[in-house]
């Protein structure tokens, strides 16, 4: 009963996919079975460099918490599940006692990089929690939605986790404050490359962006089903593939990109119901290099969503959030929640686009569940 899917999920916040710790290290059991008796620690990269540099295998709470072998209530290693794993706590990063802990370079590392020798090195914090930081997204209001090569759209609070965790969402955590939930996409600004290199559009962006902008919403009469990559939230299907339905002898190529991107976005909605279950979100803050670059995405996301949109000109948002966290911690702002929002684009919904979208999102979530659930 502790190890169903469900139980695991509310405690770790994690489902049962390749992209968390227990299906890897399952994985290695069964397929590596002598390295997998000989490794001594298991460790994430930003863990394997801590060693390296401060002798320590050391990790943070936010890093530990995106395993999906780690308790986010308790804030320690789930017990049921690393003895389902056959592993020890001993073969585990520490997790730090402190959030604002700090360490210092071993003799090696002094040496090398002399001008280092007595800086203070904060434990890695998780991409997505960085992101939601930079993006001043850290309230029960914002969300934060990302699109780089994949997808992701996250709400961060500080605060308790609710006693159920949306079957959709994962649930990790900034620090022992701060809770951080979301959804993720394998397929983004990686799909648009994709049809683009495939459908010799690469050269004309400008173009193509003109021409999905001239299109009316849905006017293709496509579903695209955008899992080239898999199926993330909310279903985590692992073995989703992608489908086009619809085609006729009048599609065009910038007919499938446009259903493609609509797509994409009718997915970013069902990870925005599901966060509408933990708290009401009432401004979108974007962010990414594949929305910077098409703001013809952007527009048809927030007309899918039925919410205006933020697009701030922060290049590196998830590198300002860890600079404004290590701020916090020693003292120089009081803190991260007070730290204002960047201005940009805002992207305003259109009533009537809306309203065609929530009708195709309809028809896009049968064929969801004829062909993948």
């Amino acid at each position: 009963e502790n190890l169903s899917e469900t139980a695991v999920h509310n405690r770790t916040g994690a489902r049962f996919h390749s992209s968390f710790w227990t299906a890897k290290l399952l994985w290695l059991q069964k397929e590596q079975k002598e390295i997998f008796n000989k490794t001594d620690k298991w460790l994430s990269f930003s863990d394997f460099a801590a060693l390296k540099f401060f002798d320590e295998a050391n990790t943070s709470v936010s890093m530990a918490s995106a395993t999906g072998i780690f308790d986010v209530r308790i804030c320690d290693w789930d017990a049921d599940l690393i003895e389902f794993l056959k592993i020890e706590r001993v073969n585990l990063p520490k997790i730090v006692e402190k959030d604002s802990q700090t360490f210092r370079l071993n003799s090696k590392y002094k040496k090398r990089w002399e001008r280092l020798k007595d800086a203070e090195w904060f434990p890695a914090i998780g991409d997505g929690a960085a992101n939601n930081i930079g993006a001043g997204c850290l309230e029960k209001s914002k969300a934060a939605l990302m699109i780089g090569t994949s997808g992701a759209m996250r709400v961060a609070f500080q605060g308790e986790i609710p006693e159920n965790i949306p079957g959709g969402l994962w649930c990790y955590r900034i620090d022992r404050k701060r809770v951080i939930f979301g959804g993720a996409l394998s397929d983004g600004g990686g799909l648009y490359r994709w049809l683009k290199d495939n459908f010799r559009l690469k050269e004309d962006d400008d173009n193509t962006e003109k021409e999905i902008e001239k299109r009316a919403p849905d006017g293709h009469g496509l579903t695209f089903l955008t899992f080239l990559a898999g199926d993330r939230s909310t279903g985590y299907h692992e073995s989703a593939r992608g489908a086009v339905l619809g085609l006729k002898s009048s599609t065009d190529t910038i007919d499938i990109v446009q259903a493609a991107l609509e797509s994409v976005a009718y997915r970013f909605a069902e990870i925005f119901d599901q966060l509408n279950d933990v708290c009401k979100v009432r401004e979108i803050i974007a962010s990414g290099g594949a929305l910077r670059e098409s703001p013809v995405w952007a527009q048809i996301i927030a007309d899918v969503l039925g919410q205006n949109m933020n697009l701030p000109d922060v290049r590196e948002a998830s590198s300002r959030g860890a600079v404004l966290l290590a701020l916090e911690a020693i003292g120089k702002i009081e803190n991260i929640e007070k730290a204002e929002t960047p201005k940009g684009r805002e992207f305003k919904f259109d009533k009537k686009r809306n309203a065609i979208y929530k009708k195709a999102r309809e028809k896009h979530g049968k064929f969801y569940d004829l062909l993948i659930n």
